[in-house]
Formats: C-alpha cells, structure tokens, sequence
C-alpha cells in the first residue's frame, strides 16, 4: 500500500468537472476519504462511498467560511482527523484581447481563479497549520509561465498564482505545510466549452483573436485526458517533499526548459508564430 504522508482526507474545489472531477475520483479509488465542492455539488453519476459532495461557491466569502467550518467539521466526525490535502482546481477561462475585456470579466475571473484560492486558504490554512503536516496542491497552467495571446486575463490569474504558491511554500514550512502548484498544458475538459468570450463585434481584434481561439480550442481537444493531470496530483500527494512545480506533459517540460534560456524576444516570437 501507498504512503499517505498527509492523512487519508481531501478536499477538492471545482470537483464535479475536469481536472477536479478526475481528482476526485482517483483519489478515492486510492482509498482516500474525498470531499468535493463546486457551484452544484452534484454529479450525475453513481459515486463510491468515500466520495462527500457538497455545494460551496468560492467567490462568496460566507459560502466559504461556513462551508470549511462544516466539511472539517464532517470529516472529523466520519474520520477523526481534518484535511490534509487541498487541492485547488476551481476556475474557468476567458478569450479575448486585453484591451477588449470588460474589467467586470476580468473581476469575476479573479475572484474565481487567484482569491478563490486565497478565500478557501483563509480558512483552512489555521486548520492545517494546526494539525501538522498537510498539503496544499494549486492546478495552475503553462499559461501562468508563458502568457498566451487573448487570454491575457487568464495567464494573469494564473502567474499570481505562481507568485503566492512561491511564498506559501516558505511561510508554511515551518507548520508543516507543503505548497505546489501544477502546471498543465492542453486538457481535453470541458473547460473549453464553457471559456467565456469577450471577443466584441467590430474590434479590431477580432479576426487575430477568433484564429487564437480556434487554436486554443483544437489543441485543447487533442490534449491530454483529465486523469493525466490526477495522476500527477496524485504522485505528488504520496511524497514528503514534492517538487514546487510539476509540470504535465513531455512537450510542455521542454517549453518549460527553452523559456529559461531563450531570449524574451525569441519566446515571444514563437508564441505569436503558435497562436497567430
């Protein structure tokens, strides 16, 4: 059997699709007790036992503060121990020029993608510093080391969140917390139906930015299956000092390796060349 070196219990945040949804369901075919959250809290299909679903939006401040309060609560009583793992997979993206993009999109994108981290963490984090030895697992995105064109918004998000896994990472060691984020290339999820568009008719954007959307969208349907990316959460759960950063996928650790030693200019060219 494989270590659990923080605890059997999880919490998952955007876990009834994609990427949460694979983690969801991996981890508790590993023998974990899971608690997923999102929008619904439900999923249409039959779950094992050892799956919790529950609804907490993460954008709303008292959603949040009760909802933790409750789900640590439960898993005590059903386990006698809190969370030991979090992992951060709520989020969705937005396409469009940055010039173009109301800044009420680029507001709920926030709120979602970065504080939706920073608001679930705000309540947690005292739980888990408390208890010991835990794991704060955040999905990020190549995007968030290399900016891609018309979704400069989502990269955004994506880079501060590169930034506060950073400091976590530091500040927690001392208490026994572990942070990382993951960074995953294109995932065949539904998370490319449901990108917002803010591509408006007439911009003088817009013939570059549906050719960058398109792009976006046939790559992200010939990527990677979900469970590659749980498979990856997972191999980091069962290690006492993961990596800061993983990165999933052969070609995107070579990206990965060339943004370190190729010249802005150069990088920026190939971006344009890949997308425009």
């Amino acid at each position: 059997m494989e270590r659990k070196p923080y605890g059997s219990n999880v919490l998952i945040t955007g876990a009834t699709s994609g990427i949460g949804r694979s983690c969801l369901l991996l981890f508790a075919e590993k023998g974990y007790q899971v608690w997923g959250v999102s929008r619904s809290g439900t999923l249409q299909e039959t779950l094992p036992s050892n799956v919790h679903l529950a609804a907490m939006d993460v954008t709303d401040d008292h959603a949040v503060e009760t909802g933790i309060a409750q789900l640590w609560q439960d898993a005590e009583k059903a386990t006698g121990d809190g969370f030991g793992i979090i992992i951060h997979c709520a989020g969705f993206g937005i396409a469009g020029a940055a010039e173009d993009t109301p800044l009420a999109e680029v507001y709920q994108q926030f709120e979602t993608n970065y504080f939706g981290v920073l608001r679930v963490n705000l309540h947690l984090l005292p739980r888990m510093r408390a208890r010991g030895n835990s794991l704060v697992v955040v999905l990020g995105s190549i995007a968030g080391r290399i900016s891609i064109p018309f979704q400069s918004h989502y990269s955004a998000t994506k880079f501060a969140l590169e930034a506060y896994v950073e400091a976590l990472r530091i500040e927690g060691k001392a208490y026994g917390i572990q942070a990382v984020i993951v960074e995953a290339g294109d995932t065949k999820t539904p998370f490319t139906v449901k990108r917002r568009m803010a591509i408006p008719e007439g911009s003088p954007y817009s013939e570059q930015a549906h050719k960058s959307v398109a792009k976006m969208e046939s790559d992200e349907q010939k990527g990677s299956p979900p469970i590659k990316v749980a498979m990856a959460v997972y191999n980091i759960a069962i290690k006492t000092n993961p990596p800061l950063r993983t990165v999933v996928g052969f070609t995107y650790k070579v990206l990965m390796v060339l943004k370190r030693f190729l010249p802005d200019r150069l990088a920026t060219w190939i971006i344009s060349r890949m997308y425009l």
